[in-house]
Formats: C-alpha cells, sequence, structure tokens
C-alpha cells in the first residue's frame, strides 16, 4: 500500500512532467526481469530524437536502501526523494543518477497562487543525470509504454462508469484502504471520516425512528387497551 507521500510525491512528478510537455504513465513493467519502472516519461525532441527519463521514488532509508530492482533502462534517471531524504543519502547517490527533491506547498505558497494548483507540492533538481544509452531496445519499450497506457485509459473508462459497476464488498475493502490515508491535521478533509460520520449519523437517525414508530404503537396499544378495561 502506497503512502500518503508516495501519493503526493506520483502526483507532483506527473504534473511536472506533463507541463514539460512529456507523455508519462506509472508502473511500467519491463521485459527480461528488468523490474518496473515507477514513472516512466517520453518526449519526441524537435530534433526527432527521442528521450526517455525513468524516475524511483523513495520515501525512507529503508525504502532506499531495498533490494528491489533499480529499473534505470532510460537516458536520464532520476531519484525522487523528500528534501530531507535527499539531504540523508546525498552522498550514496551514483554519480549517473540524478535527484529530484520533493516539497510539499505550504499555505502561504498556495495562498499567493495566481493559477489552480495541480499538485500538492512541487520537485527542485538537486541533481543533474549523466545522458546514458537505452538499456533496453527502444522498440521494446515503447510496447510495455503503450501497454501501461492503455491500461490507465481502461482505468480512467471505468472511472467515468462511476462506482456502480462495483459490488458492495469491494467497494467495502476500498473504503477501508482509505483510513491508511487518514489526515490527522486536516480531518474535515478526510473521505473516510466523513463517511463514518454520516452513516452513523443515518444509523442513529434509523434507530430513532424505529423507536419513535414502537413508542407510537406502545401508545395506541396502551389507548386501546384502558378503553376495553372493566370499570
Amino acid at each position: 500500500m502506497k503512502t500518503k507521500l508516495t501519493l503526493e510525491m506520483e502526483k507532483t512528478l506527473y504534473e511536472t512532467c506533463l507541463e514539460a510537455g512529456n507523455v508519462v504513465v506509472e508502473e511500467v513493467t519491463m521485459p527480461d526481469d528488468q523490474g518496473i519502472v515507477d514513472t516512466l516519461s517520453y518526449q519526441r525532441l524537435p530534433d526527432g530524437k527521442t528521450d526517455w527519463r525513468c524516475y524511483e521514488l523513495k520515501v525512507t532509508k529503508s525504502d532506499f536502501h531495498s533490494k528491489a530492482k533499480l529499473s534505470f533502462i532510460g537516458n536520464y534517471n532520476y531519484f525522487v526523494l523528500p528534501l530531507a531524504l535527499y539531504h540523508e543519502l546525498a552522498a550514496e547517490i551514483p554519480a549517473e543518477i540524478g535527484v529530484l527533491s520533493y516539497q510539499a506547498y505550504d499555505e502561504a505558497q498556495l495562498a499567493t497562487a495566481t493559477e489552480p494548483v495541480l499538485a500538492p507540492g512541487y520537485l527542485t533538481v538537486e541533481k543533474k543525470p549523466r545522458y546514458q544509452e537505452l538499456a533496453l531496445d527502444e522498440t521494446a519499450l515503447m510496447d510495455h509504454f503503450l501497454y501501461s497506457l492503455a491500461r490507465e485509459v481502461r482505468k480512467a473508462k471505468r472511472v467515468e462508469t462511476g462506482i456502480s459497476q462495483y459490488g458492495t464488498e469491494r467497494l467495502y475493502k476500498e473504503l477501508k484502504k482509505r483510513h491508511q490515508h487518514y489526515d490527522i491535521y486536516n480531518p474535515a478533509d478526510n473521505f473516510y471520516a466523513r463517511f463514518i460520520d454520516e452513516t452513523r449519523s443515518s444509523a442513529v437517525t434509523a434507530l430513532q425512528e424505529e423507536v419513535d414508530a414502537l413508542n407510537f404503537e406502545i401508545a395506541k396499544l396502551q389507548q386501546q387497551l384502558t378503553k376495553g378495561a372493566p370499570k
């Protein structure tokens, strides 16, 4: 399960790549045991050449030092790290790998924004990568890139149809996942909390209606018994 910070970094990286004119997709599986690229971007340059960039997102030291395969197969390859983590790991970054640091926008920055803010934070180039030849045949790379784009299109089309296509059990499981991203500092922004509160409120209202109906029936019964009692 991705953390809230990972999701924020993904969103920011995605918007940054789009702004730079790239086509971008997340979680691209490579062939021949070359792993999964967290985020892969593609751009055709004015001179007709192609530019492939791979991004690996890491949010903790243990994540950075994990044995998971790093799929740095692009022309330019980057780690995307929270700024504080970059400062801790700067000496461990290979010379050929670039680094983008992530920082979330604060309230003051959001308040002074003159255009809609599409990402939760921003990226800074801390270290530029060195150019390298693709570590994979470009035709195969493009195939896997397109497969991943098609996957995202399918997801988007499912979203357009709404939640009616999902069974109750599936919706319940998905909702349970949301509590892992609970923001204790902004409880009003948590859909999970709002859903639980509204569900409880609805349950209380329904129970109160049941109690009122029972009290009404009891009152009617008592009235009937009183009328039928011998004097």
